[in-house]
Formats: structure tokens, sequence, C-alpha cells
């Protein structure tokens, strides 16, 4: 493997607490020293940092790979192509594929597929019952063996209660948290935006608020004598954070995760410019809400009440989103754009800073997933040499010739963002950059 220096960077790691001025020596894969004016000489490759934040690789626990059943979005390789140049070292892949992540034997496959054509880590969270039809319960305790790090119906509430029960116990018992999809479905058929004036407008059913938060108000009660680490997947309800932050007071092992799109878009993006056609890159689930919850979504993060940041990247073919709104597919790709997205919604708007925000892309997720059992979100030494160098004041617009993922559904085409990530080193290796590398203090070649 190459040894790597990179210098004259601000570092910023909050699984240690860590805020200087340094450089960073990297060899045989690992973090091997944090210092000032560290030494050039023998080093195989050096960048210089200056001006930009050097981080523990980014951690997304929330993504759609699509692989194995859906390679037309996108695939393994796309997908954690597209990571990389967004600054995620590590991905966590849902298990809403065709077929469902609900066996030892795909969880292992999937394992194996990454091994073979991934660019960064990737780590399976595993379907929390059969087929995820929330009748019967997956076998929890032999897909945890296999290498799931997360249970999941993603995509789908478990909406049975003593289903639900049985699956909480099932993730307590083996450690694993549990990742609820939080929506009612009896109050969702044929929904397609926010329940509010523009849907009327457009003539669309409506999804209410209440579908989000009745399901995690059932599951912090269920889950008050089980005791299972509960994750609540890309909040949208500003009365979810009052649920939220209730049972986080009350001592209850609950995380929750916020999406760029719910922290920048409301419901009115749903809308063309016209004002009477659709905008269908902008359909989610759950759907972009108002300014009210905007607000709310980044106090709770500014509140600690929100620990997470999950970009929910949900890849589809153009022809998908080309028809009409209701029959449009739900979601957007988030992974290049997240980090500038992020940092528009919280350190522009002064509620919080990029300390904290790192620690909401690195350690965080790592120790929801376990991940930082492996040394991952941090830059301790002799840990993984996962690192991002992001330039904060990069100024790029988002174009569809930029994307490296098979999709380019967003609604962020042609936005102008500040901040990217220049560089992403996975165990030692540089695996994308714009930056120039130098050898010994010469230019390569």
């Amino acid at each position: 493997m190459s040894s790597i220096l990179i210098t004259k960077s601000r570092v910023l790691d909050p699984s240690q607490q860590l805020d200087l001025q340094a450089d960073v020596a990297v060899s045989q894969g690992l973090i091997q020293q944090i210092a000032p004016d560290i030494n050039p000489h023998g080093f195989d490759q050096i960048i210089d940092a200056s001006g930009c934040l050097l981080t523990p690789g980014l951690i997304d626990p929330h993504v759609h790979l699509r692989e194995p059943g859906q390679e037309h979005k996108e695939t393994i390789e796309t997908g954690t192509h597209a990571a990389i140049q967004g600054g995620f070292t590590t991905v966590c892949c849902m298990p809403n594929t065709a077929p469902a992540l609900d066996s030892p034997l795909l969880i292992q496959g999937l394992i194996a597929r990454a091994n073979q054509t991934a660019h960064c880590r990737v780590f399976p969270v595993a379907a929390g019952t059969i087929n995820r039809q929330g009748s019967h319960p997956a076998p929890i305790h032999a897909l945890a063996d296999a290498g799931a790090v997360g249970i999941s119906d993603d995509g789908d509430a478990i909406f049975d209660s003593s289903v639900m029960a049985s699956v909480l116990k099932a993730c307590a018992d083996v450690d694993l948290c549990f990742m609820q999809h939080c929506q009612d479905p009896t109050l969702t058929r044929n929904a397609s935006m926010h329940a509010g004036e523009i849907a009327t407008r457009l003539g669309l059913i409506g999804w209410p608020r209440e579908a989000e938060e009745i399901i995690i108000q059932r599951d912090l009660t269920l889950n008050r004598s089980v005791g299972c680490r509960y994750h609540i997947q890309h909040v949208s309800s500003a009365g979810s954070i009052d649920l939220i932050g209730t049972a986080r007071e009350q001592g209850q092992p609950v995380t929750a995760e916020v999406s760029p799109h719910h922290l920048n878009l409301t419901h009115e993006a749903c809308a063309a410019p016209d004002g009477r056609s659709f905008n269908t890159n902008a359909k989610m689930n759950p759907p972009l809400r108002q300014q009210a919850d905007i607000d709310a979504l980044r106090h709770a993060v500014a509140d600690g009440i929100i620990t997470v940041l999950a970009t929910d990247h949900a890849p589809h073919a153009l022809h998908e989103k080309q028809q009409p709104f209701a029959s449009a597919p739900f979601g957007i790709i988030g992974l290049e754009t997240a980090l500038p997205l992020y940092a528009q919604a919280l350190i522009a708007t002064g509620l919080i800073d990029w300390p904290k925000l790192i620690e909401l892309l690195t350690i965080n997720p790592a120790r929801l997933c376990n991940l930082d059992r492996l040394g991952l979100g941090s830059m301790a030494l002799n840990s993984p040499a996962d690192l991002t160098i992001i330039d904060p004041n990069l100024t790029w617009t988002c174009t569809e010739d930029q994307l490296a993922g098979k999709s380019t559904n967003t609604p962020f085409i042609g936005e102008t963002l500040t901040g990217r990530a220049v560089t992403t080193i996975v165990q030692g290796q540089i695996v994308h950059t714009m930056l120039p590398i130098h050898q010994s203090g010469q230019p390569s070649l």
C-alpha cells in the first residue's frame, strides 16, 4: 500500500474532539501520525490540503444501491462511485431489492458482490420481515451472523404490532439497530405528496404528517419494555420531533436521521415553474412538507434531537420519473450533493459548525451501525485510513454530466452549491481526488 502525507489541513475528528491544524500520515492502510509539520521525506504521495478540512471518511447509513434486481437504476459499482465523489467512504444499503435481503445467503452474496465491485465500503441492512411483507419476522439472528449491520423493512413500516414487537426483541438480542420507515399505510393510500394547498391545487391525494407520527408513537410504546436501539429514518414532520425529543429525555434508546431534501425543500418544489404541472424529481417518501417542518428539523439537529444525517439516495431511471406525478416512483439521488446541502441548511444558517456537522456524518452513524467497533468514523491512531478532504468554500454547479451514478433524478440540477469533497481515501487508497498529488515533495508524472 502507498504511504500518504496530507499536509496543512484543519483536522476535524469529533470522536476524539480534535480540531487543529496538522499533517496526517498514512501507511499500510492505517492512520499512523497526526502532528504539525511531519517530515515529508519518503512518502509515496503528498497532498497539500491548505484551506481544507480533513475528516474521518463520511458514512451514510441509508442508501439504495438497487442491486440485486434493479440494476437499470443503480448498481453497487455505480452507486459507490457516486459515494466517493461525495466524500463517503462507507455506505449501508437498504434491503428493498429484488429479492429483498431477507436471508443469510442474500446478505453474504451482497457482501461478496461489494467486495468485487464497490469503490468504498458497503455494509448491508437486512429486512425485518420475510420479503418485507410485514407478516413474519425474518431470521434476524442468522442475518446478524451473516454480516447485516442493521434491520429495516425500509420502504414500508412493519404495520402489524405483534410482528413489530417480535422484531424489536430479536434486534435487541443481537444488538442491532432497527431502522423504521414510519408510514401508516392506511393514511397514505394513493397519496403522493404532502397534504396541503399544493396537493389540492395539483389535484393530488395528500399525505398527512400523522402517518409518520402515529408509527413513531406506536413503536416507542412497544419498545419501552424491550430496549431495542430504535432508529427513525428520514424524519419529515415537526410533530415527530416532539415525540423523539420526549423519548430521548426519558432515556429511551431512540435515534433519528434527516435527509438533505427535507432540510432544504418544501412541497412547493413538487410544482413545476408554471405552478400547474408537476416536478416528479421532488416526489419523496416521506414527502416534502412546509417551511415550519424544515425549521423544526433544522433546530432538532442543532438541539441534538436528530443525531444522524443520511441521504436516502434513491436512484430511478429517467423513464420512470417521466410518468405522471401520481405514478412516478418516490425518491431522489443524494450522495454527491449531500455535503453542500447539509452545510447550506445547517452551517450557513448559523445553527451548527463544521465539527458538529462532521460528527453527524461520521462517528454517530458509525455507532448506529456498530461500525465504530471496526474503527470507522474516527481518526484514532492505527484505525483504518478512511478519510475525506473537504473544501468548505468551493463553489460549483450541479449538472447531470458531473453525476457519477446511473441515474440523475434530483431537483438540484442547475443549483450552485458551496462546499465539496475534494479527496476521498478508503483503507489508505486515494479513490477520488481533485487535488494535485506529489511524490516525496516532487510533482508526480
